[in-house]
């Protein structure tokens, strides 16, 4: 039998002419019942509602009688996003809800976003819902006497759970959650510490939550990844009764219709080294076809470009177009937002900025350009188009070269199997540990036997050792064996066993410094009028001069002068100017798309092409098998050929970039074992080149077992910079973990200076203080990062397996130019573009599309 809340909430969905789905009444049941767990459902399909409208129907069941009236309920749910432009719609959906069922609720958002004289109304008076993400989650946290802030809290929920997971992100979420549960909890904790006293919690001045509903309840809600049970787990803890755990899917099928855009002619179509303009016109017909239609690309810098072209060569749409992106003003993206609901856009050119849940149901059409490298991030981007129950979603694929064509074949193939990467979550992130740990010193203070406990609770560190926790703790309060003589590594300090910060200054600095999200330092671009525009990378910005031209947000703007880290802008009437590059703009293929890519290829080997895709691509195809060989999946494919520049070997792991720049050096490495040499090293996601000055003995290597994987660490050791690569990631553990001062609001310390900061601090800990726990972090994620050194072991144990098939060419196939394309990149000066360069290369190789067996025509060297 219902309860009252259920009737009431079954009324509320009549009154919308709503349906419940089986998975939203599921969602009720265990809900109620008092369970945690995780929320399974595509974007799109009611998946809010499925989470806060059970627990508005358990607070009804509390107080049947007097919920229309009972105000000043403190905060009772917390719902925890990744994306700060989550939380808008997210609150008005909730914010309505409420007001139609006559709770009289608020429901407010805490984010970087929030002005400060919110964030103090906040403080005085909770809202019973609050919207905040990892960040400002800590950062309440880091408040004196926070627990008071929590005291009637009944459910934290963590909204797109999947796009957390394996992020230093993540693990904050895990950090605080385990905290939160902590508080839930009304009894006197008492550990024995190693030492034999005993000690009390941190937190006995926490109040009783008065919801009834011990303990707390943690729900998570995910799209579908490769590992749901896993990402359960880590969200959870290993504290909650495994009885209390549940898992609800939604069995809906979202149909997504997805149609690639197909090139004229292939042959003739761009190889690498471009981003799609080729195919303008195609997709502005699918935009004027749709309603509104979302151009996904995967980079701010393309987005940019496309934008710029679009109103280039069609300016009638000035007015009805905008960008959305990560660097742009905060009002420019709420604006942007706030158009599309209100249908006053026909089309919005976006990045990943506009991948998550929101809700825009104008949108009919969603363009993706260029190959998403992963079939989640497709998928969650077509779920864009269509976005609410029972739609079709559609999506048209665009790639920006002839091969990227196959990638468009194997997401449709993928997608139709189901097959989704997982994410693996991130384990001992002793960065993240202790910048948490000086957040909770800053505030109340912890204990170190209580908060060890706590810890182990976690998924993310139940395998820390006491003596590593030690160590950070030694870290914390004496800067540890090394930086012991310097004060500004001294944070936190120990009172009757309680470890606090004391130092106003360093509280203000550690609360600026909450997060782990790190990238180049960014400059502020506004208008000498007023007004900003967004922010750009310190690195672009360095390369101006006063007068210059540069397009951003989709303006053409004329740099006038720097001050105090913000770039000031005027209006320019010039059409031609640089466009801005931020770093991190290339994603490596999934392991799972890589996969079905290859099942793809042996399609074609086998001559059984069944996909549009696939089919157009068979001119090139069948120059490749004339010129060389098409790899079946049992078989891994070399080549080589000689030009002006020296030997050319080719290997074709379809593995993805991060695998092939790992392995080419590594074989790299084995071959000059037997002869020394000089290497020179391109890599695409298909495959990569050793280009020598010598022809080397590599079929030797290849007898002596080239790609095993005995001795596979010492040899990456000594084929990579491993200490340079470590020193690049030591720079952001710095970050994170409060080595170095990134800087004030508006006097941020030069990327530079940060640079030089962390580097020197690498070398004093690695020369002094080898065994240094960041250290070994640094060179951990190096491996795990940067190398992918897991899928790098695993392709080498594929190729052991497979037939080699070598083929000595006459000049680059199919497969090897856009390899050769990225090869340009080593060219040490060039006053061409890369567009001209890449011609002059296809006009030095030329392959005749005639599938007939002929003698291949050499050409001049390259």
């Amino acid at each position: 039998m219902d309860t009252p809340g259920q009737q009431i909430i079954r009324q509320w969905f009549l009154s919308k002419n709503w349906e419940q789905f089986a998975f939203q009444q599921e969602m009720e049941e265990v809900y109620l019942a008092g369970n945690s767990g995780l929320l399974n459902a595509p974007t799109g399909s009611g998946k809010t509602f499925a989470m806060f409208l059970p627990f508005l129907a358990g607070y009804i069941n509390k107080h049947p009688t007097d919920y229309k009236t009972r105000q000043n309920n403190g905060l009772r749910m917390l719902w925890i996003t990744p994306l700060r432009a989550l939380t808008n719609d997210i609150r008005k959906a909730m914010q309505t809800a409420c007001d139609e069922l006559d709770l009289p609720w608020r429901i407010m958002t805490r984010t970087g976003d929030t002005s400060a004289a919110e964030k103090a109304a906040l403080k005085r008076k909770l809202p019973e819902v609050l919207l905040t993400t990892p960040e400002s989650l800590h950062l309440m946290l880091a408040q004196k006497d926070y627990p008071k802030l929590f005291q009637n809290l009944e459910v934290v929920v963590v909204d797109e759970w999947h796009e957390l997971l394996g992020t230093k992100r993540g693990v904050q979420v895990e950090l605080g959650l385990s905290r939160l549960k902590h508080l839930g909890k009304n009894q006197e904790i008492r550990i024995k510490n190693q030492d034999g006293p005993l000690e009390t919690s941190d937190s006995t001045n926490v109040l009783v939550p008065d919801s009834g509903f011990l303990p707390l309840k943690i729900w998570g809600i995910s799209a579908t990844i490769g590992n749901l049970e896993q990402a359960a787990e880590v969200l959870l803890g290993n504290d909650i009764a495994p009885d209390r755990i549940k898992m609800v899917r939604a069995k809906l099928e979202k149909k997504i219709v997805i149609e690639s855009v197909i090139p004229d002619n292939v042959e003739t179509y761009s190889w690498a080294g471009h981003i799609g303009i080729k195919l303008l016109p195609q997709v502005m017909e699918i935009v004027a076809r749709s309603k509104t239609t979302l151009i996904f690309t995967n980079t701010r810098s393309q987005s940019e470009i496309w934008y710029h072209a679009i109103l280039d060569k069609y300016p009638e749409y000035a007015g009805i177009m905008a960008m959305h992106h990560g660097s742009l003003d905060n009002d420019i993206r709420n604006w942007v937002e706030q158009a599309l609901h209100n249908e006053a856009l026909k089309v919005v050119v976006c990045t990943s900025s506009l991948d998550l849940g929101v809700d825009f149901r104008p949108v009919d059409t969603v363009v993706q350009i260029g190959s998403p490298k992963g079939v989640a991030r497709f998928m969650q981007r077509a779920g864009r188009s269509g976005h609410h129950p029972g739609a079709i979603s559609k999506a048209y694929f665009v790639p920006t070269h002839s091969l990227e064509l196959l990638e468009g074949a194997a997401l449709k193939q993928a997608l139709k199997n189901g097959v989704y990467e997982s994410r693996d979550p991130i384990l001992l992130a002793l960065d993240v540990l202790i910048q948490y740990m000086v957040t909770l010193a800053v505030s109340d203070g912890f204990r170190a036997n209580s908060l060890f406990k706590e810890l182990k609770t976690t998924f993310g560190y139940a395998d820390l050792k006491r003596a590593e926790y030690n160590e950070l703790l030694d870290f914390i309060t004496r800067g540890g064996k090394t930086l012991a003589q310097y004060d500004e590594f001294l944070k936190v300090e120990i009172e009757n066993g309680l470890y606090k910060v004391n130092s106003r200054r360093v509280a203000m600095r550690h609360r600026l410094s909450i997060g782990t999200i790190t990238s180049d330092v960014s400059i502020r671009v506004k208008w000498l009028s007023g007004g900003s525009l967004g922010t750009i990378e310190e690195s672009f910005v360095s390369r101006l001069k006063p007068g210059d031209n540069f397009w951003f947000a989709g303006r053409s703007l004329e740099f006038v002068r720097i001050k105090e880290m913000t770039a000031f802008v005027k209006k320019s009437n010039k059409n031609k100017g640089m466009i801005p590059s931020w770093m991190g703009g290339r994603m490596p293929l999934s392991s799972q798309l890589s996969a079905v890519l290859r099942f793809k290829l042996d399609e074609v080997a086998q001559g059984i092409e069944q996909d549009v895709e696939v089919k157009a691509l068979k001119p090139l195809f069948d120059i490749q098998r004339q010129e060389s060989h098409l790899p079946r999946s049992n078989e891994f494919l070399i080549e080589h050929f000689e030009s002006r520049n020296g030997h050319h070997l080719l290997f074709y792991p379809f593995e993805g970039r991060l695998v092939h720049e790992g392995m080419a050096s590594l074989l790299a490495y084995r071959i000059s074992k037997i002869k020394n040499a000089s290497f020179s090293i391109a890599m695409n996601d298909y495959g990569f080149e050793l280009l020598t000055d010598d022809n080397l003995p590599w079929q030797e290597a290849l007898k002596k077992d080239l790609f095993t994987i005995d001795n596979l660490l010492d040899d990456i050791q000594h084929s990579l910079n491993a200490n340079e690569m470590a020193r690049r990631r030591f720079r952001d553990i710095a970050h994170i973990g409060g080595l170095i001062f990134t800087g004030y609001p508006g006097q941020p310390v030069k990327g530079k200076h940060l640079q030089a900061s962390s580097s020197l601090l690498f070398d004093v800990f690695s020369e002094y203080e080898p065994n240094n726990l960041l250290v070994r972090q640094a060179y951990n994620e190096a491996l795990a990062f940067q190398l992918e050194e897991f899928r790098l072991r695993a392709a080498l144990q594929r190729i052991q397996k497979q037939k080699i098939i070598i083929k000595y060419t006459e000049r680059p196939t199919p497969f090897a130019f856009p390899i050769l394309v990225d090869s340009l990149g080593r060219e040490k000066f060039t006053t061409e573009s890369l567009e001209e360069r890449v011609a002059k290369m296809t006009q030095q190789y030329q392959w005749d599309a005639d599938p007939q067996p002929r003698k291949p025509i050499r050409k001049r060297g390259l």
